[in-house]
Parts: C-alpha cells; sequence; structure tokens
C-alpha cells in the first residue's frame, strides 16, 4: 500500500482488539457490540514490503540500527526508586510514596468529581517545592483555569499553563522545558495530526497515550493524564490504554456528597489496596486523614438496627456504620434493598438467619445501607450485617460501645479476617469498649489495652449480645 494510502480498520473499544473486518463479538474479550470503525494511515513498507531486502529471508525490515542489547539480572544496578511528593499524603499514600520520575498516571472519574481540582492543587503544591509544573488543559480557557485558581489560592509562576490541543506543539513545548511534571487534561482532547480520526476516538487515544509515554521515559517527565469515563464508570477507549500506563487512578464519590475516595486500580510502584480520601470544600479538596472519625460523625445513640463494624482498604483500618431497616412486608414478595454493599450478600445473609438462627425474614422488607455513602464488599463487614438486620428486626439496640466485624459462612460460622490486630488497634483508638471478632482470629497478637474482646465462632453466639 502506498505511503500515505487510508485504509479502514476496527478496534474493540474494551480491549483494543484490531481486525480488518467489523465482527458483532469480539475474539479477544468476548464482548459484543464493542467493534468501531477507524481510519489509519498504513505506514510504508521499508525496502519492499516488510521483507528485507536482501534475500527474502523474512526478517523484519523495521529493525533498528544499535538496537539495545538484552542484559542480565546481576548486571542491573539495583537502586531505590527516587519519589518526589505531591504534597498530599493521601494522594502519595495511593502512589505508593509519591510520584516516580518518567512515570504515566492516569485519573479516571465522573464528570464534575474533582479530577481537575485534585490535580491542580497537587500541581500548587509541587510547584512550592520549586519544581517546574506545566499544566496542559484541552478543555478549559486560560481564564476559566485562572479562576478556579484564585479559588483554591497559592498558585505560584513556577507551575505554566497551557491551553493547547496539538500533540505536535506539546510535545515540542515539554521537551524544551523538561518540567518535573505534566497534566494532560484531559487524553481525550489531544489531536495526533499523523491520525486522521476524530480526537477521542480509540486510534487517537491509543497513539497519543503512547506519544506520551515514549517521551516520558525518555525525558524522564511525570505525566498525570485525565481520562473521561463511560457510563458504566470505566475509562473512556480501549482498555489497552490502563494497559499502556504505569498507574491507574479512579477518583470516585457522589458528586453532591462533601467526600472523595482515590482509588489505585493499578501501580507499577507500589501497592493498589491503598485509597485516599478527601473532602471537597468551598476552597478546593482537604485531605480527611481520619476517615473513622469523618464516617462515624453524627452517628444516631439507641437506635436499633445500627452497629459498626470495620472494613479494611490497604493497611488502613476504616470503621463504617451499617443500618439495617426491617418491617413487616405489605406485598406478598418482600422487598430488598442494600446501599453501599452487595445486594447478593445481604440476601445471602439474611437466608443463614433465617435457616440457622430460625429468624422468619421471608415476610419482611429489608433495607441495609453504609452509611456516609461508602461502598464496601469485604466480607469482613458480613457480622456487622447479620447483627444490624437482627437487631431492627427484634427492635433491640445493641450498645453503642460495640463493634463487630467476621466473615460468616453458610452454616453460620464466624470466620477469621485478615488482620484483626489493625482493626481492633483502630476500634479502641475511636473510643469502643467491647469488640466482636471471630475466635479463630484471637490468637497471636497482642491485645490493646481499654477495650474488651469477645471471640464468637457463629451467629448465635453472637446474637446473644441483643438479650
Amino acid at each position: 500500500m502506498a505511503a500515505g494510502k487510508m485504509k479502514t480498520v476496527f478496534f474493540c473499544q474494551e480491549c483494543g482488539y484490531e481486525s480488518a473486518k467489523w465482527m458483532g463479538q469480539c475474539p479477544g474479550c468476548k464482548a459484543w457490540n464493542t467493534m468501531v470503525e477507524e481510519p489509519v494511515r498504513a505506514k510504508a513498507a521499508a525496502t519492499g514490503g516488510g521483507r528485507a531486502a536482501s534475500g527474502g529471508t523474512g526478517q523484519s525490515a523495521y529493525r533498528r540500527v544499535g538496537a539495545a542489547a538484552p542484559v542480565s539480572l546481576s548486571s542491573i544496578e539495583e537502586r531505590e526508586e527516587e519519589r518526589f511528593s505531591t504534597g498530599f499524603s493521601e494522594l502519595d499514600r495511593v502512589l505508593g510514596g509519591g510520584i516516580v520520575p518518567g512515570s504515566l498516571i492516569l485519573v479516571g472519574g465522573d464528570p464534575g468529581i474533582g479530577k481537575s481540582t485534585l490535580l491542580l492543587q497537587a500541581a500548587r503544591n509541587m510547584a512550592e517545592q520549586g519544581r517546574e509544573i506545566v499544566y496542559v488543559s484541552g478543555e478549559e480557557s486560560i481564564r476559566q483555569i485562572k479562576l478556579r485558581a484564585d479559588r483554591i489560592g497559592g498558585v505560584r509562576d513556577s507551575l505554566r499553563f497551557l491551553c493547547e490541543t496539538d500533540l505536535e506543539s506539546i510535545t515540542e513545548i515539554l521537551e524544551r522545558r523538561k518540567p518535573a511534571l505534566a497534566i494532560i487534561d484531559s487524553i481525550q482532547t489531544m489531536n495526533n495530526e499523523s491520525v486522521q480520526a476524530a480526537p477521542g476516538s480509540v486510534s487517537q487515544v491509543r497513539e497519543t497515550t503512547g506519544i506520551l509515554l515514549r517521551l516520558a521515559k525518555e525525558t524522564g517527565i511525570a505525566f498525570f493524564i485525565v481520562g473521561h469515563v463511560t457510563k458504566e464508570g470505566t475509562v473512556a477507549g480501549p482498555r489497552v490504554l490502563e494497559h499502556m500506563v504505569d498507574t491507574v487512578l479512579y477518583f470516585e464519590g457522589d458528586r453532591y456528597a462533601s467526600y472523595r475516595i482515590l482509588r489505585g486500580v493499578k501501580n507499577r510502584f507500589g501497592s493498589t489496596n491503598e485509597i485516599g480520601v478527601f473532602e471537597m470544600r468551598g476552597e478546593g479538596l482537604a485531605e480527611v486523614l481520619n476517615p473513622s472519625e469523618y464516617m462515624l460523625s453524627g452517628r444516631p445513640q439507641g437506635a436499633s438496627g445500627s452497629i459498626v463494624t470495620c472494613a479494611m482498604e490497604g493497611t488502613r483500618p476504616m470503621l463504617i456504620e451499617v443500618q439495617a431497616l426491617v418491617c413487616k412486608s405489605n406485598f406478598g414478595f418482600p422487598k430488598r434493598q442494600a446501599t453501599g454493599t452487595d445486594f447478593n450478600r445481604v440476601s445471602l445473609l439474611m437466608a443463614v438467619l433465617e435457616k440457622r438462627l430460625g429468624v422468619p425474614l421471608s415476610d419482611f422488607d429489608a433495607y441495609v445501607n453504609l452509611a456516609g455513602g461508602m461502598k464496601q464488599t469485604e466480607p469482613a463487614v458480613d457480622l456487622g450485617i447479620a447483627l444490624a438486620v437482627l437487631s431492627s428486626y427484634r427492635n433491640r439496640p445493641l450498645p453503642d460501645s460495640l463493634i463487630a466485624f467476621g466473615e460468616v459462612g453458610l452454616s453460620g460460622e464466624v470466620r477469621a479476617v485478615t488482620m484483626a490486630q489493625s482493626r481492633v488497634g483502630e476500634a479502641a483508638k475511636m473510643g469502643f469498649t467491647t469488640c466482636l471478632l471471630p475466635a479463630s482470629s484471637l490468637k497471636g497478637w497482642k491485645k490493646p489495652e481499654g477495650i474488651e474482646l469477645i471471640g464468637v465462632s457463629n451467629l448465635r453466639e453472637a446474637a446473644e449480645y441483643l438479650g
């Protein structure tokens, strides 16, 4: 095919699978109706159509002269990765301790959740450390950015702004200035003229990210790139985009609530189990250094159907209030509703209560809610959910100083959970005096003072605290 001639290929929006023809089901990820048509420019074959010029041996004509040779592990110098702080301890925690130079970090989240505000505040903090930061916006004008910068305050001149969508111009400026960090807001607005497709299309997003990735590795510039999300909550474009970057962060939370959660789902330089908690205020985002206290504020006293449990987010224990409301059903089919936790898990726990404890819940509506808008599916919250449902059914409040955690099995047994010591320590720090936990989790660690630990082996033993 002649140089510069256009051809049409089909890409899968989920996995990036490429095909010369359209297919209803992607052969790569087996998803239906995800193939989209994209025009691309074919590259000219070097020295005779992809074969070596001499003899047609089948060797690729694209082989580079002086390419790097393979090396052994013993020849690689071992050194600690250098990182620099974002000025937010919560963001540093999710990143694994800070930003690694030359890394490519993708930030996704719903519109209006606060992605641009978070990155602008982080850029301001790093500029205060004396680092040069370039903020590239393809969605807002300089005047709009200035309004937001004036609201958060403290922006220094070492933080530079650029309103541009042409990728070639952006890379030329970044190669010349070589800042410590560049922020691309957003990747869907960037336009690479060598790709004959609309900005935001699969081809544009893939090629643009590939160019930024190569620039990051060659120059040591760290990149934050903002990605739009689909209605399912995933980053728009092919999933291969997430595979290309070093770190993927999701900014979550109800845009009408004040708190936000930053969660890492991929991190080549740290753990993916950590979260950062922020609160949206008039002057921007503020860190929530004690999420447990924040989540338990406004908790009712002496109310039935309420209990506090403890879930782990990476190495961080978080106390969450579980609320349940059980009432007689007015219809033949009782209603079940779960907010913040898995609906099927709640139905399973109610079936266990009915079978193992003889609680007739089949004629009752049941509503379970994790207060504060938290979303948690860890099995350790099972015991808290079961006791909250039982408390509401019997209309007997649990002690306000009681906390419970543990996984509940189908036989009604309470199974061990990980990091019991950290959970109990957080409960003691927050003033709880009694803790129900799996009996098998009481071994092998020192019990803190000021809190009574009660090991239970099954739901029947735990239900005794309701009288």
